[in-house]
């Protein structure tokens, strides 16, 4: 009887750890602790922000300690805020900009337990990544709204810079959806020159653009709200930005910087991480096109919805088909 009993208590004591296992997270990954480098900082609003908010996700998902530096933009200071991570047990750094990659480049391989993520750059040792979105798709699909929409026939880029993929994505998805279309495209030579970037906006609307994609998104909104004041329409960038005005904001082309934080560190966590330069889009839906304003016909979201499927099935361009 004793004997009976005694069996009985271990087969409930083993039945309950049992349990207990199977209702926790399963933790066997990679993924230990997780650091996060910003040049400027996380209350931005726009990028930085994008990447806390990426970073709080991984730490919910997974029960990690997270971590992030502010104002680092320099290689001594990463190597600062590398070396205190490293003593937090911390094991996947996202370094929140294509600077980033230089220096990832140099500290690596001096920690080898740590593997470094940067973006829209390029990673060549064992234990860095840089990840890029698919601007070239973005800037297709953000241009064929605009191409349908112009009256004038004239749209404007304003962009940071001229290696930003989306530009010429932007044209090519104008020009296919209307043959007529004219591009104009400037550059502000910053992300963030607001000063700059509205100048350039007045030389674009005395150019009679009626349609304009401001592709910073330092600027962006100062650009947007001065188009709504003007009754003319815009393309939101990075973000969602229909709030700014629904009948003035005809799409956004929206990077979901969370949604790539979380396929990374999830790659990471199973040991599928791989060391170079990898890019997402629309097939990961790290990429989407934002709220359609009621401004556009139904015809056009169902033409181009359904082109975003067909590409998302075939991996191929409309225009390249």
């Amino acid at each position: 009887m004793n004997k009976l009993k005694l069996m009985l208590s271990f087969f409930i004591v083993l039945s309950t750890f049992f349990l207990a296992s199977c209702g926790q997270a399963d933790n066997k990954g990679q993924l230990k602790s997780v650091g996060l480098l910003v040049s400027g900082t996380v209350t931005d609003q726009v990028w930085g922000t994008k990447g806390y908010k990426g970073l709080l996700n991984i730490q919910s998902k997974y029960n990690v300690d997270v971590y992030y530096k502010e104002y680092v933009d320099s290689l001594a200071l990463t190597e600062r805020a590398v070396e205190e991570f490293k003593h937090k047990g911390v094991n996947l750094i996202f370094g929140h900009g294509s600077e980033y990659a230089e220096f990832f480049d140099t500290l690596s391989k001096k920690y080898p337990d740590i593997h470094f993520i940067s973006f829209n750059s390029s990673a060549n040792n064992e234990n860095t990544t840089s990840a890029s979105f698919d601007g070239y798709t973005m800037g297709f699909f953000g241009g064929m709204v605009a191409g349908h929409m112009t009256k004038t026939n004239i749209i404007s880029v304003i962009a940071a810079f001229d290696t930003q993929p989306e530009i010429q994505g932007f044209k090519d998805g104008a020009m296919y959806e209307n043959e007529n279309v004219k591009v104009l495209s400037d550059f502000v030579q910053s992300w963030d020159n607001r000063e700059k970037a509205l100048k350039l906006l007045d030389t674009a609307i005395a150019n009679e653009a009626d349609i304009i994609y401001p592709a910073g998104d330092g600027f962006n909104v100062d650009i947007i709200e001065q188009v709504k004041a003007k009754g003319l329409y815009a393309i939101g960038y990075v973000s969602d930005q229909s709030d700014l005005g629904k009948m003035t904001v005809l799409t956004s082309t929206v990077q979901d910087v969370s949604e790539m934080f979380d396929i990374l560190a999830s790659d990471f966590n199973e040991g599928k991480l791989k060391p170079g330069n990898i890019s997402y889009g629309m097939k990961e839906n790290v990429i989407t096109l934002g709220k359609f304003s009621p401004s556009i016909d139904a015809a056009f979201i169902e033409k181009i919805n359904q082109e975003i499927k067909q590409y998302k099935q075939t991996g191929k361009i409309p225009n390249k088909q």
